[in-house]
């Protein structure tokens, strides 16, 4: 801000003329050293478009109040380069025959003292009257100035009025500085404005460049702004988005807005919204703008694509496939051909059916077949249909919607089905499902939609079904236990997994292979296996298939001892026996032993070999 005038200290004059005699001005200079002109002013007008603007209706004022005077007035810049002239036209045809023209600078090193070159220099209000110039064609002239100071401090101009030295009158130097201030004020105004325009337009390119729905509401629900992906995301303008409001968007508005006013939050719920198209869910989070008296006045509504939320939960949870068919071991034909069928048609959009005794690896394959085809990426949701209770199988499979029953979570859930959207869903036990259930089943996987208890829109899914069952369905077709359509809807890719019995030649692979696996979980030593109790193992039944074998082989490695496998033992088994001591004495070669004996004796068997 321009500085008062508190004294009429005069000391700048004869500073001032000590510098003009070192810039080496001539007293009898009448035009200023430098003068622009053509281009090479129009870009400094440009440049200081801003001072020019803010500064004309002050000095257009300034100029009114003395008119007729005998004054005019001048802008410069900070160099002293003469931005515009106002005054009466009697005035400025004498200034303009001395070139103070826009574009004449009026330092002191081009001119010699003067109100505007000495304010600048000073840095400091002046008053320069007659012979108070250093030139002498100036000395018909009083004139008074001050500098101009943008927000910072930093000079960028200066102010000046000039008329007939006989006109002169510290009141004018009053007036100048009063314009002065009047003008830094207003810059920086305008640099507040600006830096929050400027912000608001960070915050709008942030809120756009934001993945999300985001739009912003007063508790009337009428909104006050909206980003450019709510727009993608539900079809429509922002005139439409405004139009509408938030009673018109959301179905649950009344609800979502008492909850808020309430001192409640709604977060991460799946709410239904009219897009341009259709209803459709999104997932949404509302923060709460609250005002001095502690309520809230307007909230942040944010919107998610319920897909990637929900792919996003599901690498939270796990509900990821992590085997591969090169974790499926052996070389009997029967595993290969299911191995080689399974990656045959891994990439198809077609239902399989995996059959096999307990304990053949359904689940290793099904994450196989999801982890080889386009789906990879996406969910594997696992549902046990034996191990829901029939009362939450429907629920658990296909969702609910808010308020479907006594004791629903607010704003519904997601049945299984959507969960596994644009993945895999592995329905294991698939000839548990209770009929009625399997009656909706089919229709999912007929029409590719879901519909939530108590709701009635339909959710279109796409999910790749993989079901497996222990048991032989056809048997439970028949015995009126399964539903035939059903049976052939999942038996389109039908895979038999043999049983461990008729696997004899991989129960060594096996056997090595969990064997080392298991002694490192456990961090033990692995127990040698002597070939003739390997041949006992291949010739076991395996009731229990691999996991019993698996089972079997950690008993060995934290008992260090190889049980009994005598027949009369094998019922004690059935029982998860195996137990040390329980049975009968076996033949020497496979008797029990303490894993010194045992190593003792696999050395002395290759050696003997």
């Amino acid at each position: 801000m321009a500085d008062s005038i508190v004294d009429f200290d005069k000391d700048y004059i004869e500073r001032g003329f000590r510098r003009c005699e070192d810039y080496g001005i001539e007293p009898d200079r009448v035009f200023s050293r430098r003068i622009l002109c053509g281009l090479e002013l129009a870009e400094r007008l440009s440049a200081r478009r801003e001072l020019i603007i803010t500064a004309e209706p002050f000095i257009s004022q300034l100029c009114d109040f003395l008119k007729g005077s005998g004054f005019f007035a001048i802008l410069t810049d900070e160099e002293g380069c003469i931005l515009s002239v106002i005054g009466d036209d009697a005035i400025l045809e004498q200034a303009f025959e001395l070139r103070m023209v826009p574009g004449a600078f009026m330092d002191e090193s081009s001119i010699g003292t003067n109100a505007m070159g000495t304010a600048l220099a000073e840095e400091r209000p002046v008053q320069v009257s007659g012979e108070e110039h250093f030139i002498r064609a100036y000395h018909r002239w009083t004139c008074s100035g001050a500098p101009i100071r943008d927000p910072e401090g930093r000079l960028i101009g200066a102010l000046d009025l000039t008329g007939i030295k006989e006109g002169v009158h510290l009141h004018t130097l009053g007036m100048v500085v009063a314009a002065v201030n009047a003008i830094e004020k207003t810059l920086a105004l305008n640099a507040r404005n600006e830096a929050i325009t400027r912000q608001g337009r960070f915050i709008e390119t942030l809120v756009d460049s934001i993945t999300a729905g985001i739009a912003s509401a007063d508790m009337e629900g009428r909104v006050l702004s909206v980003n450019h992906y709510a727009l993608e995301m539900f079809g429509y303008s922002q005139d439409e988005f405004k139009r509408l409001g938030l009673e018109g968007l959301l179905t649950r508005w009344p609800d979502i807005r008492a909850t808020v006013l309430s001192g409640g939050e709604v977060m991460n719920e799946d709410v239904l919204v009219n897009a341009h198209a259709n209803k459709l869910y999104f997932n949404l989070g509302t923060y709460p703008i609250i005002g001095d008296a502690g309520a809230p006045y307007a909230l942040i509504l944010v919107f998610k694509d319920v897909k990637k939320v929900r792919k996003h939960a599901n690498e939270i949870l796990g509900r990821r496939a992590l085997y591969t068919f090169d974790k499926i071991y052996g070389v009997s034909q029967g595993l290969r051909e299911a191995v080689d069928f399974a990656k045959k048609i891994a990439d198809s959009r077609s239902t399989v059916l995996l059959s096999g005794e307990t304990g053949t690896g359904k689940e290793i394959f099904a994450q196989s077949i999801h982890n080889a085809g386009a789906r990879r990426e996406e969910a594997f949701v696992v549902v046990n249909c034996g191990a829901i209770p029939r009362t939450l199988i429907e629920s658990e499979l296909f969702g609910y919607a808010d308020g479907a029953f006594t004791g629903a979570k607010r704003g519904g859930q997601a049945g299984k089905f959507e969960i596994a959207d644009g993945g895999t869903i592995f329905l294991d036990e698939i000839g548990e499902m209770p009929l009625d259930m399997q009656t909706r089943l089919l229709r999912v996987i007929e029409e590719g939609m879901v519909q939530r208890i108590g709701e009635g829109r339909q959710i279109p899914v796409d999910v790749r079904i993989i079901a497996a069952s222990n048991k032989e369905l056809l048997d439970e077709v028949e015995r009126g236990n399964f539903r035939r359509d059903l049976f052939y809807r999942l038996n389109v890719l039908p895979i038999r997994l043999p049983a461990l019995r008729e696997r004899t030649e991989d129960i060594p692979i096996l056997v090595r292979l969990y064997m080392d696996k298991l002694s490192k979980k456990l961090n033990k030593k692995p127990v040698p296996i002597s070939q003739d109790y390997m041949d006992a193992l291949s010739a076991q039944p395996w009731p229990g298939n691999i996991r019993e074998l698996e089972n079997m082989l950690e008993l060995i490695i934290n008992t260090e001892r190889l049980p009994d496998l005598t027949e009369a033992d094998r019922s004690e088994a059935a029982n998860h026996q195996y137990a040390i001591g329980l049975g009968k004495q076996q033949p020497r070669s496979i008797e029990l032993s303490s894993l010194e004996d045992a190593e003792a004796s696999h050395i002395r068997s290759v050696l003997s070999s």
